[in-house]
């Protein structure tokens, strides 16, 4: 049998790997080496390590970080404690390849420590664009590290080819996030508002805001916008989740605890509703409000409309859900009548998700297990693309 180590360190990330998990964890030609790190540890985040658990399987590693400093100084000291516990997984267990998704520093940590020890990495949701976050350059440096890519649209197959990998490596298989939504048994509304409460029961937003990593020290000023902007919208509920533990994470999660302090009739706030509870809310509300991929990935497949506020996800392939605007309040007013327009909810109806596609964890694991069986070669050689260019 052939070892796969799978690396999950945020919630929504587990989410998005689960089918491919289970996959490997049923198939008898391979082995599942389970390492859970970040915010699936910390309690300030939900310990969402116990999900993990409740889904059934074996946590093979909890490699730690210490999250409670998210400055740019706590969060380089946290990359580097977890690089030295994915060292010592990979010491021990020497996985024949291992499978990262996304872009965030617990994935950046587990990649360098794989390429150190010559494991070949097989990468999910390359080539994609986040202008305002240093993502990018996480995402890209993983991508360079990787052996095998599986990206969620085609431009961001070229994409990665653009940079040097091989085409032969480099697969368009779309995103897992559209493939739960068609094969996951999700609440009806009843159930939702029975587990999450009867706020569900009426008008809501669901929204999800997250500090823009390149345009530090503007959150608050950022958020409170949006805040503001809600503040006209009557005969809604407000349904908040946290955000991730990035710079001015905490910052975001300390107005939204104020908030529904001063407006209990209205606002509510999940640190975790699980990958189900999640995507259920997403399917009942009214719009998707706020600076989340989920917003442009997953939301699309139910057909509700998306405001994208600021740059946090600019560059992304985006359908025709979506509705951009700036930070300004005024901005993201504007955003909410052009999305509640009765014209635009019936244009979200018909409208495609340019991210689904059929099969998409059965095509990772295809490709992984040819490429186990043609024996893992750890050799990349650059592929060059044809371009004039004058002296």
């Amino acid at each position: 049998m052939k070892k796969i180590a799978v690396v999950t360190g945020t919630r929504a990330e587990y989410g998005l790997l689960k089918p491919v998990i289970e996959k490997v964890n049923q198939d008898e030609d391979l082995q599942l080496c389970l390492v859970v790190t970040g915010m699936h540890l910390s309690g300030q985040y939900g310990d969402t390590f116990h999900e993990i658990e409740k889904d059934g399987f074996c946590i093979d590693y909890k490699v730690e970080m210490n999250l409670d400093d998210n400055t740019p100084y706590g969060i380089s000291c946290a990359i580097g404690q977890e690089m030295a516990g994915m060292a010592e997984v990979f010491e021990k267990e020497r996985p024949e390849l291992i499978i990262l998704l996304g872009d965030r520093f617990e994935i950046e940590s587990a990649a360098i420590a794989a390429l150190i020890f010559n494991i070949p990495i097989a990468h999910i949701h390359g080539g994609e664009l986040t202008e305002g976050l240093i993502d990018d350059g996480i995402r890209h440096s993983v991508t360079k590290m990787s052996m095998l890519h599986f990206t969620s649209t085609l431009e961001y197959a070229k994409r990665v080819i653009q940079m040097g990998e091989e085409p032969e490596r480099v697969f368009y298989v779309g995103a897992l996030g559209t493939e739960n939504i068609k094969k996951l048994d999700l609440y009806s509304r009843e159930e939702l508002s029975e587990k999450f409460g009867r706020c569900f029961e009426q008008p809501y937003f669901m929204i999800t805001y997250h500090p823009v990593t390149l345009e530090q020290g503007l959150a608050q000023e950022q958020f409170t916008n949006l805040l503001e902007a809600l503040s006209n919208l009557e005969g809604y509920v407000f349904i908040f989740t946290y955000a991730n533990a990035d710079p001015e994470g905490m910052i975001i999660n300390g107005i939204i605890e104020k908030y529904i302090k001063k407006f209990p009739d209205k606002a509510y706030a999940f640190v975790s509703m699980g990958q189900v509870g999640y995507l259920s809310a997403l399917k009942y509300c009214d719009a998707v409000v706020g600076n989340s991929s989920s917003g442009i990935i997953e939301a699309p497949s139910f057909h509700v409309p998306t405001i994208n506020i600021g740059n946090r996800q600019a560059g992304r392939v985006m359908g025709d859900t979506v509705v951009n605007c700036g930070n300004s309040r005024e901005e993201i007013e504007r955003a909410f009548s052009a999305a509640l327009s009765r014209e635009f909810m019936l244009h979200c109806r018909k409208a495609e998700n340019p991210y689904d596609r059929e099969g998409t964890s059965d095509a990772i694991i295809g490709e992984i297990k040819k490429f186990l069986e043609k024996g893992s070669r750890l050799e990349k050689k650059f592929y060059d693309i044809s371009f004039d260019m004058e002296e």
